[in-house]
């Protein structure tokens, strides 16, 4: 099984996926609240993309501008599907904290995530149990991609808590 980690500042806008030392991917936003990135894995370019309200994300090949992927995501639902290239993925959610996901085919899990820290920097593994294709390489960014979109989710939900009790 191969392992991976990636690391992003809680307020920042940048993410970056390692191999060992060797940083082989990152996802770039505009700013934090931003709903378009550029993410990078392998040397290939790809534009993800998030609909308003969160609910909807894309992944486009930036060369080509050819829809890759997409994936509605319900925050109340722990599973959500895609299909890349006539395979459905399908998303699981593991814990209420959103610290562990999953992507599976098949009903087998085949790129795992968790989250190690949330305080200052939000980072983690990812372990494959599968070898890095195409396909696994677009499962990788989409389930970073979400999880950015989890912890926005997150902190808005704790920003109204917070207006509510004052």
């Amino acid at each position: 099984m191969e392992k991976l980690s990636w690391t992003k500042d809680i307020f920042g806008s940048k993410l970056e996926i390692r191999q060992g030392a060797s940083k082989i991917g990152s996802i770039n936003w505009d700013n934090m609240l931003s709903s378009q990135a550029q993410a990078m894995i392998n040397g290939k370019l790809f534009t993800l993309n998030r609909e308003f309200f969160l609910s909807k994300l894309e992944i486009y090949d930036s060369n080509s501008q050819s829809l890759l992927g997409t994936i509605m995501i319900n925050f109340l639902n722990t599973r959500s599907d895609v299909l890349i290239n006539g395979k459905r993925f399908e998303l699981e959610i593991k814990n209420f904290w959103q610290s562990r996901w999953s992507w599976k085919f098949n009903g087998n899990d085949i790129v795992s995530y968790t989250s190690h820290e949330f305080i200052t920097k939000d980072k983690g593994t990812i372990d494959l149990a599968t070898p890095i294709n195409d396909e696994v390489e677009i499962l990788i960014l989409l389930g970073l991609f979400v999880r950015n979109q989890f912890i926005l989710f997150m902190l808005l939900i704790l920003l109204i808590a917070v207006l509510v009790i004052v």
